[in-house]
């Protein structure tokens, strides 16, 4: 058994599950190293996505030969979506692989593509210089960056969520999402300051390749981390069960014996990824695009949002550990479907106090899900297939919901000139999510399913 937990002595034994004889305990410095290398790699992959939104009217203009900003704009998006056309498939790979083999190697291998895919972006000659094989690598460096991350973010999640305490895995699964806003800031952080310091022709020529070479070094660091973790406690007892390597466990049964938590997955993680890719991907655009509003601004903006966010992440994540993962969830539900509309109507009213409230708002109601669905998501299935079958739900929802987002939401204000869309668009989404959350169990303080209950070396 992994050193990271011992079976706990006859002594522990008091009222509650969570005390039983045969309850895991963690070793809290390797928790502690656990979420520090989960949350980077998270931190890296939403570096590049959020540079990569950030930067769009650029890459549009360096990829794609139209003159037409705006169909430049639906082509670069096009491609930022066709990477979640791949993510299903990259989770059914990975997914069941991280089941079999451990959820430590895979992770190890979605960080070295996902760092190559980001890397070999910086690298390609623009538009001017080879033509029509410019898209061409640009789709194929999308397409290997999210194949990896079908694994990536269930992986990370199910990682922090093994390792974790029952009643610490709330603000514990909460830095995984600490980590994509750190790299969402990171991203958009230099984009600013490119903007700022350099010319419109410098940023085309070669000032947005900085951030793309970037993810090289940050792959390495982010690789050597994940490569000094040990496997998780609920994984390592699964194995030992089995007195050998993990057998495999059929795509057949991750699916269909597994629908009623699939189909929860998909409407969570629809409402997630919806008000994600609407708020932090596509509003810098949204912004700059449709409303005219000044670069430089709208991207401060929107970091500022983001580091409101942070501030709050790790304490919503706590308080889902006193009163449940559902009330948080619920309460972003709930506040997306009333707030969409006014929160919107702030924005385009277009002066920087009424633009900071509106997405403010809506980033403190995006927090309901960011800090809440890392410990909550996990939760709905056994460790049995747990990386598999939280891989495929996750990226289905997110390739047919999240990623195409930005896209969609260009395409029906060009067909409608309704400005409204985005707010619709999110009503829509938290409806579903409602559903989906009024039909989920509570998981908070309990046991995940198909594993021991899980204690800190302090509670001892």
């Amino acid at each position: 058994m992994s050193t990271a937990a011992v079976a706990a002595p006859p002594s522990l034994k008091k009222t509650g599950t969570a005390h039983s004889p045969d309850a895991t305990v963690t070793d809290p410095a390797l928790v502690r190293r656990a979420v520090k290398a989960a949350a980077l790699g998270n931190a890296m992959e939403w570096f590049d996505f959020g540079v990569y939104s950030y930067i769009a009217v650029t890459l549009g203009k360096v990829f794609f030969p139209s003159g037409n900003p705006t169909a430049q704009l639906l082509s670069t998006f096009g491609a930022f979506a066709a990477a979640f056309l791949v993510r299903p498939l990259g989770g059914m790979v990975f997914g069941p692989l991280g089941d079999r083999v451990g959820r430590q190697k895979v992770l190890a291998l979605t960080m070295i593509m996902m760092a190559v895919g980001t890397f070999a972006i910086g690298l390609i000659p623009s538009y001017a210089t080879i033509g029509v094989g410019a898209p061409i690598l640009l789709l194929t460096a999308r397409l290997v960056q999210g194949f990896s991350t079908g694994g990536e973010y269930a992986g990370a999640s199910t990682f922090i969520a093994e390792y974790a305490p029952d009643k610490r895995r709330g603000f514990l699964g909460s830095w995984l999402e600490f980590g994509t806003l750190a790299g969402y800031i990171g991203g958009a952080g230099l984009v600013t300051l490119m903007t700022a310091l350099l010319s419109s022709d410098d940023l085309t020529s070669w000032g947005w390749r900085i951030p793309f070479l970037i993810a090289g070094p940050m792959g390495i660091i982010g690789l050597y981390l994940r490569m000094r973790l040990e496997e998780t406690p609920a994984f390592a007892a699964e194995a030992e069960k089995a007195e050998a390597a993990r057998p495999k466990v059929p795509l057949r049964e991750m699916v269909a014996g597994q629908w009623k938590a699939l189909l929860l997955c998909v409407g969570l993680v629809l409402v997630f990824n919806v008000t994600d890719y609407m708020l932090l991907s596509y509003m810098p655009s949204y912004l700059t695009s449709e409303l005219h509003y000044d670069e430089t601004h709208g991207l401060l903006v929107v970091l500022g949002v983001m580091a409101l966010m942070m501030i709050a992440q790790p304490f919503v994540g706590a308080l889902t550990d006193r009163v449940g993962r559902r009330p948080v969830i619920a309460t972003g539900c709930a506040g997306f479907l009333l707030l969409s509309v006014p929160a919107l109507l702030l924005i385009r009213e277009g002066s920087v106090f009424a633009v900071a409230l509106g997405m403010g708002a809506l980033g403190l109601l995006l927090v309901c899900f960011t800090a809440a669905m890392p410990s909550a998501l996990p939760a709905l299935f056994p460790t049995r297939v747990r990386y598999g079958s939280l891989s495929i739900g996750f990226n289905v929802s997110v390739s047919l919901f999240g990623g195409t987002t930005p896209l969609v939401v260009t395409a029906l204000i060009g067909a409608t000139g309704d400005m409204m869309m985005p707010a619709y668009y999110m009503m829509a989404a938290a409806v579903i999510g409602g559903v989906a959350v009024w039909r989920m169990a509570e998981s908070a303080g309990r046991p995940l399913p198909g594993s021991a209950p899980a204690v800190a070396d302090a509670e001892r």
